[in-house]
């Protein structure tokens, strides 16, 4: 049976980079786990943590996976704790759709704090210089856009739909793990799968 796991997003850029990392994170773990395509749902942060809101896009996508499979949700922060944001949108989500694994993860400020973890992978990389290294405290910059476009090499820019996918499947998963949230990511990512392949009896 082909795995399925519907997404929630809030960008262009995730709408392709997610389905990437999701990816990553299954081949290397579970090459055998057989991944379809993942059905996708991209709605602004802030009105998907309106009241109802979030209950309806989980429906909607548990419909779309036919009640088989799990639902990650990705979101930034922006100004919001995401250990304090993060459990109040999972009881949401789970309350919608308690038969089904469900992730919520909040990425601290921005999906892009993940790169600037494992910027050493990404030395040279889409216009990136060749000397780069992460900052000193990756997840405590407010604009990781901007500290990517200010890394870049005369004359390249960063674009958030082009680039961010690019960089999604490139960047070193074991160094971004030194960001927080990323590795709140990556746990919640191996525990759908765990799941999914309990499911699938493999």
């Amino acid at each position: 049976m082909t795995i399925q796991i519907g997404c929630i997003v809030e960008g262009k850029g995730e709408e392709e980079a997610v389905p990437i990392l999701i990816r990553r994170v299954a081949t290397s773990l579970y090459p055998e786990l057989p991944i379809g395509k993942l059905p996708l749902i991209r709605v602004s942060r802030s009105k998907v943590i309106q009241e109802d809101e979030l209950e309806r896009v989980v429906e909607y996508l548990a419909r779309k996976i036919r009640g088989r499979g799990a639902i990650f949700v990705l979101l930034d922060s922006d100004d919001d704790c995401p250990a304090q944001l993060g459990p109040k949108l999972l009881c949401r989500a789970r309350q919608a759709r308690s038969d089904l694994p469900i992730a919520v993860v909040l990425a601290k400020h921005e999906f892009e704090a993940w790169f600037l973890a494992a910027a050493e992978s990404l030395q040279g990389q889409r216009g990136l210089r060749d000397d780069l290294l992460p900052p000193g405290n990756p997840e405590g910059i407010r604009g990781a856009k901007g500290w990517l476009r200010r890394q870049l090499e005369s004359g390249e820019t960063y674009r958030e739909t082009i680039d961010q996918p690019k960089l999604t499947a490139r960047f070193d998963l074991d160094q971004a793990r030194n960001a927080d949230s990323f590795d709140k990511c990556y746990r919640d990512i191996v525990h759908l799968l765990n799941e999914l392949q309990k499911t699938d009896g493999s």
